[in-house]
């Protein structure tokens, strides 16, 4: 029997939680693109959470749309560039807003676009600095995949981060575009990774991955890596970006994560640029602004103040070429079944 001190806690826990999702969707705004769209059941829709994402806007764009996705919903979070005008001319886009702090409402800024929009429908979480790939992209497209996925009854696919950085100091590459950095930054380093099982229980937010399913018993869950190496940071460098999101799902959850899902046998890479652009001043900003949960942009920060012309290049790390590889290194999963579908429909 439960006491009543436990009772009682769960009782303001809901109650809390109540006031925390009434304040979400007080501060919510619908700024662009139909509030029911269209979308085909068999056509993936990006969900995007942004905040000045001017930089990266062109050549993200380009990529997705050549990926083939049509529809996009972003979420803003208060960005003061010039994002939100220039989300508005681009086409197939929906666009809401809530400026609360990530540190508190990161669950319902993620769940929202794919709860409103993206029911019983493929959804792909992207970020504006993230480059999602699998083996097979250029011959079977996103389409393909997701045939792959509904035939084997998989409702997610897992990806691993894969931090990309160029071989000169980071500052020096600090006043290159996005897409001057897509082309330089050609170089990553899995030498250091702290791997775990899916169902691990030293996993940081092993509870939330409870109700999920795997069909690859070789299915990890990844921290470190490069960012690990040169700042200390205990980044998870695993995600479920791609999730049909239907009845017994939760989408985003987390950052990195969406619950009630069943796990594709096969992984994909996501290629992070995070260190395109100027990161020392995002990084002081998101300080400035005390918004975020975790500690990686004051371990950052730390070591740039130390070192200004540091480097994330090294004799460890390799230059990017395909998926495939990195699938023969042990950093992203394939499957025979995986592989007799890419050779027999798609050859």
């Amino acid at each position: 029997m439960k006491s009543p001190a436990h009772i009682l806690r769960r009782l303001w826990q809901r109650a809390a939680e109540r006031r925390r999702i009434a304040r979400f969707n007080k501060a919510l705004r619908h700024l662009h693109g139909p509030k029911t769209p269209e979308i085909p059941a068999d056509e993936v829709l990006a969900i995007v959470l942004v905040r000045n994402g001017n930089y990266y806007m062109d050549a993200f764009f380009d990529y997705y749309r050549a990926l083939g996705i049509k529809h996009f919903a972003f979420i803003d979070n208060g960005s003061t560039d010039d994002t939100i005008e220039r989300l508005r001319r681009e086409p197939g886009v929906i666009l809401d807003q809530c400026a609360l702090p990530l540190a508190g409402y990161e669950d319902l800024l993620r769940a929202y676009p794919a709860q409103t929009y993206g029911q019983n429908r493929w959804c792909l979480y992207i970020d504006m600095d993230e480059v999602f790939d699998f083996e097979g992209r250029a011959r079977i497209g996103l389409t393909g995949l997701v045939s792959y996925l509904e035939g084997q009854g998989a409702t997610a696919m897992v990806a691993q981060m894969l931090e990309m950085f160029p071989k000169a100091p980071l500052s020096a590459v600090a006043d290159f575009s996005y897409a001057h950095a897509l082309d330089e930054f050609t170089y990553f380093d899995i030498s250091r990774l702290d791997r775990f099982d899916y169902h691990s229980v030293e996993i940081p937010f092993a509870a939330l991955l409870e109700g999920n399913t795997i069909s690859n018993a070789s299915l990890q869950f990844m921290f470190g890596g490069v960012r690990g190496k040169a700042f200390g940071e205990n980044c998870c460098l695993t995600k479920h970006p791609l999730v049909f999101n239907g009845p017994e799902v939760a989408p985003g959850l987390h950052p990195h994560l969406s619950a009630g899902v069943r796990c594709a046998d096969i992984t994909g890479v996501i290629k992070h640029y995070k260190f395109a652009g100027d990161m020392a001043a995002r990084d002081a900003a998101s300080l400035l602004s005390g918004d975020l949960a975790h500690g990686e942009d004051a371990a950052r920060t730390a070591v740039l103040s130390q070192t200004p012309d540091v480097t994330l290049f090294s004799l460890e790390a390799r230059r990017w070429n395909r998926v495939e590889l990195l699938i023969r290194a042990g950093f992203a999963l394939g499957s025979d079944q995986y592989t007799a579908y890419l050779e027999q429909h798609h050859s």
